[in-house]
Parts: C-alpha cells; structure tokens; sequence
C-alpha cells in the first residue's frame, strides 16, 4: 500500500497494543509519529574489549555465549537468567536478566543459545568479584553458512548479519522519547523507523525555498528526519532539529506575514470624521492622558483613518488605562457616523465597562462649531445573554437601525440575531477568553470589514507577542496613571498560624476603614472538581515527586464555600457580612452581589476567579488568594490588579503550601517580587513553557510548533521572518514554492488557528 503522512499508523501496525500505546501520546498517523521528536540522544558508546571496560561506563563488546542457565529465585517470584559470554581475547563476563515472565527468560534464553555470537552493549558492575551486566542490550548475530543451528531455533531471526553492522547499531547515539508505561523509548523508534522506511519518498519534499535553505546550511527535508530518528553522530542531530526548527519559525512567519499583506486588500470604513468627538472627550476627562496614552490613542486614530482594517493588540498593565483608549478608538468610530462594539468576556464584565462608558460620554460638552454643538448624547447600549427579552429585543432593535453608538456585549455579540449594519470597530476585552472563531465572527459577517481592537492584561513579553501575534500591530501601555500606588505582596504560609491571624486582623481593619476586600478560592465547593463557566483557573501541577519515585499527594483545594464557612466563624469577622460570587451564580445574581460589594453592604467578597478581568470596584483594597502556589503567574497578576484602583494603599496576600524550595514556591517569590508584567511573563515563560502561557488549547486543537521555542529562538524567529518577507516581496502569492503554500495554509487553517487573526 502507498503511504502517505496523513496514512494512519494503526493501518501500518499488525500490533493492536502498540498501535494503542501511539495514540495515547497523540500518535495517530506517520505525520504525529515523524513529529513526535526526541528530547535529546545518548552520547556514542565505545566499542572496547571487555578487559578495558569500567564500572559504571558504557562499552560494547562482540563475544560468544558460553554458558547460559535460567533458575526460579526462592525469595520472590520469578525467574534469573545468567548468561557468561568471552570476547575473542578470551576474557569472560556475566550477564543478568530477571523477570517473572516465563516466555520472555525462555525467549531470551534462545537467543543466548550456546555458541551463539552476540553484540552486548551495557554499562558493567561487579557481583562476587566478577564483571556482571544487568540487563544490557542484546543483538543475535546470524552464523555464516557452515554453522549449524539447533531444530528449536527454527523460527529465530536474527538481529544483525555480522559484527560489524551490529556494533555500528549499539554504538551510535541513540534517541531517546518521551514514553510511557505503555510503551518505551525504543519502541517508540522502532515504530517511527518503519514509518520512515514505508514512507513514499516524495511525501517529505523540501517547504523551505531553495535559495534559502542553501544559504542557510540546511538539510534538505527528508535528511532531516532521518539525522533526528536515526542520527550516525550527535552533531548530525543537531542539525537536523535545527533544520526542523528553522522550518517551523519560516512557516509560521510566513503565514503570519502573508495575512499582514492580505488585510490590505480588505475594504474597511475610514474613520477620519470622528477627530472631534475624540478631542472634546479627552477635553472632558478629569484626568490627563499618560504618555503612552496619547502614543496609542495617536497610532489608533492613525489606523482607523485608513481604508483597510486596523488590526492593533494593545498590552497593558492591570489598571493603566486601556479602557479610556477603547473608549477613544470606539468615539472615533461613532464620530465619523458609524458604530462600534466592545465585547466583555463575562455579564458583569459587561455591565460594568457600560455603566463607565456611559459615565464618561455623558461628560463630553457641545462642540466649538454649530454642527459640533448639535451633536447628540452617544447612545452606549448594554447586550448580554442574561437580559430580559424585552430589553434584549429592543436593544438589538436600536442596533440593527444603523444609529451611530457604542454597544457594550457578552458573548451575544457572536450570535446571529446580533446585527450591526454600520459596524466601524470591533474591541475585543481580554482576547485569551475568545477563541478565533468566535472573534472573527463579527470580522467576516460584513461586507466591509471593521477595524481590530484586542486588548490584553495578560502579560506577554515582546519577544512572544512578536511570535504569536505576528499578524497584528503591537502596543504596549506600561505606565500606570496618576494617584495609583504600588501593591504590596506578601506570601502567607498557610500553616503559619499567627500570621494568617494577623493578616485577617488587617482586613477587618480596612474593612472598618470603608474599604473592601477579595478572598479568592479555585474551587466552589468539595464536590467541584476543577472551575465554573465564567472564570478560567490556570491551576499547575508541578507534578512533585517523594523519594519513593511516586508522585506526592496534594492537599485539596480550598473551596469558596468551605472558606466562606471558616471566615464567618473567626471572631476577626464578627458583626461584618460576607458574599459569594462563582460562576454557577446566575446573572441577577451576579449584578446584585457586586453592587451590595462595591456599595458596603458585604464588604468582604469570597469568590472564584470570576472577578479575574476587568472587576472595578475602587474601594478594594486587599485580596487573598488561597492555593496561590497552584496558579499560574499570570492569573496571580490579574487578580491582584483587582486592588488598589482607588488610589489607596492596597495588599494581595498569597497564601501557599508550597515546600520552600519547589518551583510553585519559586513562581510566588517572582510574583512577590515585581508588578512588572514583561517580568512577569518573561519568568512564566521560563518556568511553564509557552504553550501554557499562551493557551495553546484556545483553538481547539494542537500546536504544529514542537521546535521553536519562543524565548531562546527569538533571534531565529526575527530571522526566518526577514527571510518570510523578502520571499514574499519576490512572489506574494507563493505560485513558485507550492509547497510551502501548502504548509502555510495547513498552518494558518489547522493547529495554529491562535497565532492568526484572520
């Protein structure tokens, strides 16, 4: 049969178990199995007489078999197989096998026949005062012609026709996988060196160009493969998976600068008419803009003044302004006669950013001229899933007419019943909280396409941003606006008694200052396993392993009804009232816990991470985070961006039951240690992976990046995408590389959905 990469590998496999074991680690056809690379190679083992071998020191050694013997052992079940082997110099060595299994010691004990020539390959050690190998690794030489072989090994084959091609075997490098206790490492390379060796020869052709792949010192494709699954040296592996991921950083670069070029083409609204409805907002804000501010209100309107849609991701610290810019982008928009949308990822999210919309619109004054002057209150329009269906109705009735304004949605805006004729912009709050289908819903229901607005607070450093969100134009707002104080971070001990009391001291005496305070929990009660709907826990496993090899048992999570419990009963918080907020709380619910929260009724809030994004509530000014050491870096930033919004001094407390030195503990000191979120990132990135930080299974598929690595390959990705753009100057439909075509639309359609956002 003719395979292909796409040929499933259950198809090419006669072994059902195995077959099983591949698919387990994600192995489905010859495509996953060739990308399922090793993580490094064995160093090259010498081949040496056995005389020159030393304890604890690879070596192989061709020798003949001169004894061998299988005994039951008394002590415990199962069988010990000896073997005693002489090399040609006559110097003998012991071999030791043990299992319980009765086929694999009489197996075994065939290939060990006497007389027999082998090729053992093992690091030695010394039992009794002889030289012993435990278990080395075994290949059966066939006998030449002249020698006669025994009836019962009839059905024996043979690993090797001589010597010399079995010592060459052992004694390259040898690839080593991430396995399982379902299949090993070298059966992992078994299974992927049949895939190769079927292979049709012209389904791995070259996806790098030529030119650049010769310029460059890469392999030609299918080189590179064999050099990674079957390497002749450890320098010939590295090439190859520097081939490999060089390939990765072009493609994707590629593919992200080919979208960049295609959105020129697209027809958007110019937005030029709306600079005076920008300017008398600015005008009428009690405030003024930060300079980083003004620098992206500038590149916004700039953008939105053209004739092809903007696509812009703006970065920002917790609470340093990116609201105000929205608002700008959004007045530009509405100024010039069409609308615009902001879309929250949860209703009270929602709410809230249209009550401060609303807030801040009404304050705009009547314009110098006399058109100016006459222009009418911006209407901001609330659409969320929770809304009475009357108010919906009338609320998507007021859109769909075409009026200039600004609507402020949920997830409703996705649906099909949302209608915006005149669509201008598009703000979406928090992007990892929307998968790429969904945002480019309202991207592609038009015929002219409205501008792109993603906002972030999740830290990304510039170097990832450049990666991952290559199609889109960056900005970063890195100044906090005036009157905002630090937040002071302090890491609790859980079992640290006398502090955990003193820190609940503290927040009754904010409380009974007029401020509020936050208790965040990752679950909602014992039987929860993981999180609700509307908040998204990051929780790590660090996967801790005890001195018995086994992975330690972690505590439960805390849970918010467990907590709620256990604050209501401490003399602390006698006399006050507490509140819960999850995401099982329905919206009615959700709205009346936040006012009687920001307004004092229930000054002190234990929640979910529910009140992640966006939750504005001034008068906090303390959060605690029990299970801190279980999230990640990130979620731990946002949450303690909740706080200290009132220009009040402000605490997040973290409350851990890491082990002083274990890497949850190492995560707690980075957070403890900066607000800067590029630190931030930069650490999680390093201590996680890009992957985690950046949501990978957002798109709902896996990632076609194995090799590239976002922050140590940053020079190799700014080089393939140099390379990226002088191919496509040269041939911007790709009609001369037709198969790096092919691997950029695969990428662009398939496992990399995130990185785009077209």
């Amino acid at each position: 049969m003719s395979v292909s990469l796409d040929t499933a590998v259950s198809s090419l496999l006669t072994n059902r178990r195995r077959a099983g074991a591949l698919k387990s680690l994600g192995i489905v056809s010859v495509r996953d199995a060739l990308t399922y690379y090793p993580f490094r190679v064995t160093d090259p083992v010498p081949s040496r007489p056995i005389r020159e071998s030393k304890i604890g020191m690879p070596i192989a050694f061709a020798a003949s078999v001169q004894a061998v013997r299988a005994v039951p052992m008394n002590a415990r079940r199962g069988f010990r197989l000896e073997a005693v082997v002489a090399d040609d110099a006559g110097t003998a060595a012991r071999l030791v096998f043990f299992s319980y299994k009765k086929p694999y010691v009489d197996w075994m004990s065939m290939r060990l026949r006497q007389g027999s020539r082998v090729v053992v390959a093992g690091s030695p050690s010394e039992f009794n005062g002889q030289l012993q190998f435990t278990h080395p690794e075994i290949l059966t030489i066939a006998p030449g012609g002249a020698t006669p072989l025994p009836d019962t090994a009839g059905s024996l084959k043979f690993d090797a026709d001589s010597e010399e091609q079995a010592l060459r075997r052992v004694c390259r490098p040898r690839p080593v996988y991430h396995a399982t206790s379902r299949i090993s490492s070298d059966h992992i390379h078994e299974s992927i060196m049949g895939f190769l060796e079927a292979l049709d020869a012209h389904e791995l052709p070259d996806v790098l160009p030529e030119s650049v792949r010769e310029a460059d010192g890469y392999l030609h494709r299918v080189e590179a493969f064999r050099a990674v699954h079957d390497p002749d040296t450890t320098d010939d592996f590295r090439r190859g998976i520097a081939t490999l991921r060089y390939e990765e950083a072009f493609v994707s670069q590629t593919a992200l600068v080919k979208t960049r070029h295609s959105t020129h083409q697209v027809k958007a609204h110019n937005c030029s008419g709306g600079e005076g409805l920008v300017r008398r907002f600015v005008a009428s804000l009690p405030f003024e803009l930060t300079g980083g501010q003004r620098s992206v209100v500038d590149d916004v309107t700039h953008d939105m003044a053209r004739d092809w849609p903007m696509q812009r991701l703006l970065q920002g610290e917790v609470g340093s302004g990116k609201t105000v810019v929205a608002v700008v982008a959004m007045l530009d928009a509405v100024g010039a006669g069409h609308q615009a949308v902001l879309v929250a990822p949860t209703q009270v999210l929602a709410e809230q950013h249209a009550e401060t919309i609303a807030g801040m619109v009404g304050r705009i004054p009547g314009g110098d001229t006399e058109a100016e002057a006459g222009t009418p209150e911006v209407p901001v329009i609330l659409l969320t899933g929770g809304m009475k269906l009357k108010a919906r109705r009338a609320a998507l009735a007021t859109v769909a007419s075409g009026v200039p304004c600004i609507v402020v949605a949920t997830h409703a805006a996705f649906s099909k019943t949302f209608q915006a004729p005149d669509l201008a912009l598009v703000v979406i709050d928090e992007q990892h909280r929307f998968g790429v289908e969904q945002r480019e819903t309202l991207r592609h229901r038009y015929d002219v396409a409205p501008h792109l607005l993603v906002m972030t607070a999740t830290p990304i450093p510039r170097t990832a941003a450049m990666t991952w969100f290559g199609d889109l134009d960056l900005s970063w707002l890195t100044e906090l606006p005036g009157g905002r104080k630090p937040i002071r971070t302090i890491v609790v001990p859980e079992a640290d008694g006398g502090t955990m009391a003193r820190m609940f001291a503290h927040l009754r005496a904010r409380v009974d200052a007029g401020e509020r305070a936050y208790v965040v929990c990752a679950r909602i009660d014992a039987d929860d396993a993981t999180d609700d709907d509307d908040s998204a826990v990051e929780l790590i496993d660090d996967g801790d392993i005890g001195e018995n090899g086994e992975a330690e048992t972690r505590p439960p999570l805390h849970s918010v009804a467990e907590i709620a419990d256990r604050l209501a009963a401490l003399p602390q918080f006698r006399g006050l009232k507490l509140a819960t907020l999850t995401g099982r709380d329905d919206d009615e619910t959700k709205t009346r816990v936040m006012a009687e929260f920001a307004d004092g009724t229930t000054p002190i809030l234990v929640a979910t991470t529910v009140i992640e994004v966006g939750v504005d509530v001034p008068q906090a000014s303390c959060i605690v985070i029990f299970d801190a050491d279980r999230f990640g870096l990130s979620q731990l930033h946002q949450l303690r961006g909740r706080v200290g919004r009132g220009g009040t001094n402000s605490w997040a407390f973290l409350i851990s039951r890491a082990e002083p030195d274990s890497i949850a503990a190492r995560r707690l000191n980075v957070i403890q240690g900066t607000l800067d979120g590029a630190e931030i990132a930069q650490a999680d990135l390093e201590l996680r992976g890009a992957g985690d930080v950046l949501g990978d299974a957002q798109s709902g598929g896996k990632s076609s990046l194995k090799l590239l690595r976002v922050i140590k390959d940053a020079k190799l990705i700014e080089q393939a995408r140099g390379e990226a753009e002088r191919v496509l100057a040269d041939d911007p439909e790709l009609a001369h590389e037709p198969q790096l075509a092919g691997a950029v639309l695969d990428f662009t359609r398939g496992s990399a959905d995130f990185l785009t956002s077209t």
